[in-house]
């Protein structure tokens, strides 16, 4: 069955990419590849050889903690790149790659919506040029070149029960978390798999500036303890070549069309409730190099993917934002009042008062590292005015300004007040004092209880027996000055996904602790955190089929 936004996108006609990539991008055909008529990979090697643009700007587009009434985060960031380029400001999307897990689990696929999404939606969110694949493949080589080892006599001596790293698939399969394998004789490994979107490849993916930086990161990964308890890497296996092999046409970010007909980066897809949440270094950077505002997007609300994305994408790569955009509805703002799904368009501003304050303290979590943030109201037709008005004067008290959008029925045309917001925060440097959280030098268990405290609104931290081992262990072998990357729910502030709103009473739980040195983060899993997601009571992948024409629907 068809949906409104596969009816829209069929009633537009795409240019071919190769003339967009020229007349607005300024590349010539030997700096990008085409894959079909609607998708290429930019060559980013090339790029190196063209002038920066440092006076390119780039603004994050992030949300409040997410509802199953919907925000539109990635609808909002590709309306307002349409709106900048009706406003003739040079401007380019850097979205992340969606995971065949939510497109056939909850979520759905992930292309924005309306007027303002992303083509051709289809072969985007069904394999694109293959990148997930490449991903998948370097990880799982890893992991056979790791038993492998031990298996042709263990010459690293590895301690067989004490292996680090996972198998690696781009599904939901909650079979595959954990289980065992046979290896030589009758000794039996500890196996697992992670989702692809999860893996620390993808986050060494999306974190590397270049070829070089690739393999020293992917080298870098542990996998496993010697018996006297030192860190095996992948370089110490002798695979960091072949898995930079893997990976390196994938490197070359993806480029694709608005329905306008404006450039969008989409490369790169680690989640942002259990990985950093990001686009590709390497996307954002060919963005600033070809354009002069490029929007970027960070996964599920503020509290986590742009949360990581200051305090870690920041931090190791020096880029900064210009500006900050908090995505909202008024039906979100309602459910985070515990208002049923089905009464959600009724008019209730008293339930906005309620739950306005998710909204609230998203905003105040980002003026709290010296970013003054834009809201945008993404309008439905059951929204009324005085509503709409309710929560924009509630935002100008805060010292925020809030504006309607209406780009999922009107384009770009619906986001030029936003538009105009964000050129106006640039002019006026409203992020010029960000500041990441911590101080690099903070110790692990500091870090961690600084978000938990500054960005969740947590009364405390607890760890398991483990994972305060673990922590502790890694502190002490001089991994201490690394950012923390905490996988909870996106639900809620809290680790349970079942308590909206904005709670301040509640104890961070801490289960398990995970060096990813190559990324150059440690991973903190909090509560009942999965790094492989199962699939809802009624999968997305019920829905997708072909109709009589062979064309794909219900993505």
């Amino acid at each position: 069955m068809q949906t409104n936004d596969q009816t829209i996108a069929q009633s537009v006609e795409l240019r071919p990419l190769a003339e967009i990539l020229r007349d607005k991008l300024r590349l010539s055909e030997e700096e990008f590849t085409t894959y079909g008529k609607y998708k290429a990979k930019i060559h980013s090697s090339s790029l190196s050889e063209k002038q920066a643009n440092d006076q390119a700007k780039l603004v994050l587009v992030t949300g409040v903690s997410p509802t199953a009434a919907g925000e539109g985060k990635t609808t909002t960031s590709v309306g307002l790149t349409d709106a900048l380029n009706l406003l003739g400001v040079n401007s380019v999307a850097c979205l992340r790659e969606p995971s065949l897990g939510p497109c056939f689990g909850m979520k759905g696929g992930a292309h924005g919506g309306g007027r303002a999404q992303v083509a051709p939606a289809t072969e985007i969110n069904l394999h694109f040029n293959g990148d997930l694949h490449a991903i998948t493949s370097a990880n799982n080589l890893l992991s056979a070149i790791l038993e492998n080892h031990i298996y042709w006599g263990n010459d690293l001596d590895i301690d067989p029960s004490r292996l680090m790293f996972l198998r690696a698939m781009d599904m939901n399969d909650r079979s595959l978390r954990k289980f065992k394998v046979p290896s030589r004789r009758d000794l039996l490994l500890d196996a697992g798999f992670n989702i692809t979107a999860a893996s620390e490849v993808m986050a060494v993916f999306s974190l590397a500036e270049d070829l070089e930086d690739l393999q020293r990161r992917l080298g870098n990964i542990v996998v496993a303890r010697s018996k006297s308890g030192e860190f095996i890497t992948a370089r110490d296996l002798n695979v960091d070549g072949a898995m930079t092999v893997l990976l390196s046409e994938a490197l070359d970010p993806n480029v694709v069309q608005t329905l306008e007909h404006n450039p969008v980066i989409v490369h790169g897809g680690p989640f942002a409730n259990i990985a950093h949440g990001c686009n590709s270094v390497i996307a954002t950077r060919t963005g600033l190099a070809l354009a002069d505002v490029v929007i970027t997007e960070a996964g599920f609300g503020a509290d986590l993917g742009a949360e990581k994305f200051l305090n870690i994408k920041c931090r190791q790569t020096s880029l900064k934002p210009h500006a900050v955009v908090i995505v909202a509805t008024i039906r979100s703002i309602k459910m985070h009042a515990n208002i049923p799904l089905d009464e959600l368009t009724k008019p209730n501003v008293e339930a906005l008062k309620t739950g306005l304050v998710n909204l609230e303290a998203h905003v105040q979590n980002l003026l709290k590292m010296g970013i003054v943030p834009i809201v945008a109201i993404n309008r439905f037709e059951s929204d009324r005015d005085d509503e709409l008005l309710f929560v924009t004067k509630k935002m100008r008290e805060l010292g925020v300004e809030c504006n309607e959008c209406t780009h999922w029925a009107d384009g770009g045309r619906g986001a030029l007040e936003l538009a105009e917001s964000v050129m106006a925060c640039i002019t006026k440097e409203d992020c010029k004092n960000f500041a990441p959280l911590y101080p690099t030098n903070t110790p692990l268990k500091e870090k961690i209880a600084s978000v938990a405290k500054n960005i969740y609104h947590a009364s405390g931290i607890e760890f398991t027996e483990a994972a305060e081992t673990e922590l502790n262990d890694l502190q002490q072998r001089g991994f201490g000055e690394l950012p923390v990357c905490i996988a909870k729910t996106q639900y809620s502030f809290t680790a349970d996904p079942k308590r909206l709103g904005a709670p301040n009473d509640h104890i961070l739980p801490i289960r398990e602790v995970r060096l990813s040195a190559g990324a150059e983060f440690v991973v903190v899993v909090c509560g009942n955190m999965m790094t492989m997601p199962g699939l809802p009571r009624v999968p997305a992948a019920n829905q997708v089929g072909l109709d009589e024409n062979g064309h794909i629907e219900g993505i």
